[in-house]
Parts: C-alpha cells; sequence; structure tokens
C-alpha cells in the first residue's frame, strides 16, 4: 500500500523569489530578536541600563540577517566564489575582412 507522489509541476519565479523573500524576513525577526534579548541582558548586567549595548546588538542581528539574504538573493556574492565565464560561442557568419583584402 504504498502510494507515490504525484510528479510536482516546477515553481515559478515569482513563487522562487517569494520563498527567498519570507525566508529572509523571517530570519531577520530571529536574529533581530536574538540579538536584541542579548542586548537587554548585557545591558542589565554589564553596562548599568544603558540603551546603546541593545541597539548595537539588535543592529549585529540585522546586519547578519542582512548578508544571509543577499547570499540567498546572489550566490555568486560568496567570499572565495568565482564565477568562471563560458566560453564565447562561434558566430554563425565569418569575421568581417575590408574589402580589397583577400585571407589566403
Amino acid at each position: 500500500m504504498s502510494t507515490t507522489p504525484a510528479p510536482s509541476k516546477p515553481l515559478s519565479s515569482e513563487n522562487i523569489v517569494a520563498q527567498k523573500y519570507d525566508r529572509c524576513l523571517a530570519d531577520l525577526l530571529v536574529k533581530a530578536g536574538v540579538g536584541f534579548s542579548v542586548g537587554i541582558v548585557a545591558s542589565v548586567i554589564l553596562f548599568k541600563r544603558r540603551a546603546w549595548p541593545i541597539a548595537l546588538s539588535t543592529g549585529f542581528g540585522a546586519g547578519a540577517a542582512y548578508a544571509d539574504c543577499d547570499r540567498s538573493f546572489n550566490p555568486a556574492r560568496i567570499p572565495g566564489v568565482r564565477v568562471i565565464p563560458t566560453s564565447p560561442i562561434p558566430s554563425a557568419t565569418p569575421a568581417a575582412t575590408p574589402e580589397g583584402t583577400r585571407e589566403v
């Protein structure tokens, strides 16, 4: 009694972008929230209830989420990855030569 899953149709590009955007937004909320929490703890314990540790750690979390989102939308910008261009496709027409000259 096994059922084989029906072949799924390919996702459209709009759906792929929407999924990436949703993941980026969720990642931003999680990382900024963790940064906010760490900032509150650091502010209370270490910095006499100052506000700057909260803002700094929230910014660090948002920056990390931004970097991850940038990598998901543009994977060629990952440090250490080199994009090698493909070889040029030869044209169908021969190269034009100036009139009056012949290739020998």
